[in-house]
């Protein structure tokens, strides 16, 4: 049992990591994040479920189309709900984001449905065993670590070792001498917030077969998120996804051992802790101000 609520805490907390590095992502490039991003994960579950499932796709090019319009999600978000704001300096798109990841989600409740659907997948089928012995958990539980682990790792590299990405976070640092050095500001954040909700469709492709799809799902998944982007100190893409893996592994632990009804409270009470000792997060570095 032990075994297993571990396993299953390291796939929830790279699903948690993964939609975190959408937070860093934004953040790092426009000093910005989406709040919509549960809604992100949701859409992409709910865009795989239609295809594969009602479409009679191969799940492959569904999951592949379901992430492309998750992207170009992630730029209308950016077009409508952050840009207007961003521009003026106004923090409007903090309530904006926010109203239109609830747009979303009733867009999606009034066309898919209420009921909650099962997305079958050959790798959350049968479960694992040693020996004869069933493990209790699947091999999808431990792709998702797998994935988000392999993702933190190809965004960091690209990030602090590309000029690529060197640029992309020069935007946020200095935006005239990045506009002055040929970066296309605009773009530079546009592909930002696309590749913010990639990760969160990924998420929800990788996460539906062990939940049900449905236009809610994203909500509390959404919140966790932040709270874990947060704690991982949201200026670091390892530090969000390690924030995550602690995350899962605490709320797995708990559920196992305690009850899901002391989850939350423990969870989030631990955040709290941490951030009281930690305000810039375990591992982010606090802001320092030239005057």
């Amino acid at each position: 049992m032990l075994l297993s609520a571990l396993i299953s805490g390291l796939g929830l907390g790279s699903m948690y990591g993964l939609m975190a590095l959408g937070f860093y992502v934004t953040y790092a490039v426009s000093g910005t994040v989406n709040f919509a991003q549960g809604s992100s994960m949701m859409l992409g579950a709910v865009l795989t479920f239609t295809f594969a499932q009602t479409l009679g796709w191969p799940l492959l090019p569904a999951i592949a189309m379901a992430l492309a319009l998750c992207a170009l999600y992630g730029l209308v978000v950016e077009f409508l709900a952050v840009r207007p704001f961003a521009s003026r300096g106004s923090d409007g798109w903090l309530m904006a984001t926010v109203a239109l990841g609830i747009v979303l989600d009733n867009l999606v409740m009034f066309t898919f449905g209420k009921e909650p659907r099962a997305l079958p997948s050959p790798l959350a089928q049968t479960p694992l065993d040693l020996g004869g012995i069933s493990l209790g958990v699947y091999p999808l539980q431990l792709l998702i670590p797998v994935v988000g682990l392999a993702l933190a790792a190809a965004l960091h590299f690209v990030s602090r070792r590309t000029r690529w990405g060197t640029g992309m976070l020069a935007v946020v640092q200095n935006p005239s001498a990045a506009r002055l050095m040929g970066i296309p500001i605009r773009r530079a954040i546009a592909v930002a917030f696309a590749l913010s909700t990639l990760f969160a469709g990924i998420a929800g492709v990788l996460i539906a077969p062990l939940f049900n799809v449905h236009s809610d799902m994203g909500t509390l998944f959404g919140l966790k998120a932040f709270a874990v982007a947060i704690l991982g100190g949201i200026t670091s893409a390892w530090g969000v996804m390690i924030a995550g893996l602690l995350f899962g592994l605490i709320e797995a632990l708990v559920t196992s051992t305690l009850g899901s009804g002391y989850t939350h409270i423990i969870t989030f009470g631990l955040v709290i802790v941490a951030l009281a000792l930690r305000p810039a997060g375990l591992f982010g570095r606090a802001e320092v101000k030239k005057v």
